[in-house]
């Protein structure tokens, strides 16, 4: 029976122990000349006694659906299986954890089917200052920072026992309730906080043995900052790079059979390899010239 490879992006569960989690409203503009154009996505922040992981609510509700879905049709069986690369509601595809006591911070970032794991090299460094003002229902001081090509200004609460915040940012003497950048591209704002049991392991997929899954589960590749920086680059001056490079890996292999599909702008279906790949090679193009003000420049630039 022939292979089929699917394609699929899945965050992982959180499986710690009682866990503190806090809701950030995240505020950032994409494109630095449409500054009128501000999205907004609810970011988590989960803390347990090991550490803390911050990710995107709607991307982690979208990636259990998408896994969900994925193992409806591996039970349905039948022929070959098509899966188009879905557009998932959230936009934040990045994810970050800190592991306690000594704030060790990794950033999980993909570039096409890679998926990387980039450790932060440095640890912010703050300037405290006396300035005191009210976030939200806490007691805040202002602190700053340069860190990955901008400026920050944070405001942290000592109401809350920790000493951590969102993004890659920590080492104030307490939680971060507040953090905008000096452009004011990007701004992280705490919108609420619960307690929650430990969640349930997602139930294994039971995937048969003649189906072969990329993007679920799979080891991130560990990176420094520049090394990733060198993989990005690479990346946009060629983006459909590693779908070509899998199409004659598996082109030699009559057992396997790989199935691209995309959908141009207005609804077209292109499922030839040539033209997804041109059409994989334009879409990106167009989207990085839209999305050229990062959270982090000095890691892309």
């Amino acid at each position: 029976m022939k292979s089929k490879i699917l394609f699929f992006m899945f965050l992982g569960v959180l499986a710690n122990a009682q866990i503190n989690r806090f809701f950030y409203e995240y505020k950032f503009i994409p494109d630095s000349n449409n500054k009128e154009e501000v999205k907004k996505e609810i970011m988590l922040l989960d803390i347990d006694k090991n550490g803390s992981t911050y990710y995107s609510q709607d991307k982690f509700v979208a990636d259990s659906i998408g896994k969900a879905e994925l193992e409806k049709q591996l039970k349905a069986g039948g022929g070959n299986i098509s899966v188009n690369r879905r557009e998932k509601p959230g936009q934040v595809s990045y994810k970050v954890t800190k592991q306690y006591p000594d704030f060790k911070t990794y950033l999980f970032r993909n570039i096409s089917t890679d998926k990387y794991k980039i450790k932060e090299d440095r640890k912010p460094e703050w300037k405290i200052t006396s300035e005191k003002q009210k976030i939200g229902e806490y007691n805040a001081q202002k602190a700053v920072t340069s860190f990955g090509g901008r400026e920050w200004t944070a405001w942290f609460t000592t109401d809350l026992p920790f000493q951590d915040g969102p993004y890659v940012f920590y080492g104030l003497p307490g939680l971060i309730v507040k953090i905008e950048d000096a452009t004011g591209s990007h701004s992280m704002t705490l919108a609420g906080n619960k307690t929650i049991k430990t969640p349930d392991a997602e139930a294994d997929l039971q995937i048969p043995d003649h189906v072969k899954v990329l993007g679920i589960g799979g080891k991130d590749i560990e990176v420094t900052k520049d090394q990733f920086k060198k993989a990005w680059k690479a990346y946009v001056n060629d983006p459909s790079k590693n779908m070509r490079e899998l199409m004659m890996k598996n082109g030699g292999d009559s057992n396997t059979k790989v199935v691209f599909k995309v959908k141009t702008a207005d609804g077209k279906e292109i499922s030839d390899p040539n033209q997804v790949f041109r059409q994989m090679e334009k879409s990106t193009k167009e989207a990085l010239q839209k999305d050229n003000n990062p959270i982090e420049p000095d890691l892309v630039n």
